[in-house]
């Protein structure tokens, strides 16, 4: 499975950015899918999640109510949709991909099998 960000760059604060993960593969639609991201000097973090259906979707605290984690199959794209961007959003942001999920997205990186090379966000005050 090769997975591929777009959609990252500059925004002020209170704007707003769609990034998209494109994935290729077979089985890509099958597949659990999560985004997280990277600031300067942290640990990678977890963001958003959604089930292979879209069903059921997970959001980190800090971005619940600002961010919108959305699928379209038929595409073998998942999207997030950023609004109300924070400077502390400002990171690399990663989409990844989950083979065993089933009926619930998960959190933790280490069910995570793919990963994207990831794209820029980048808030300013």
């Amino acid at each position: 499975v090769q997975l591929t960000e777009s959609g990252g760059g500059k925004v002020q604060a209170g704007g707003s950015l769609r990034l998209s993960c494109a994935a290729s593969g077979p089985s890509a639609s099958n597949y659990g899918m999560g985004w997280f991201r990277q600031a300067p000097g942290k640990e990678r973090e977890f963001v958003a999640a959604i089930t292979w259906n879209g069903g059921s979707t997970e959001y980190a605290d800090s971005v619940k109510g600002r961010f919108t984690i959305s699928r379209d199959n038929a595409k073998n794209t998942v999207y997030l949709q950023m609004n109300s961007l924070k400077p502390e959003d400002t990171a690399a942001y990663y989409c990844a991909a989950d083979v065993a999920a089933g009926l619930y997205p998960r959190r933790s990186q280490q069910y995570y099998n793919y990963w994207g090379q990831g794209t820029q966000v980048t808030v300013s005050s």
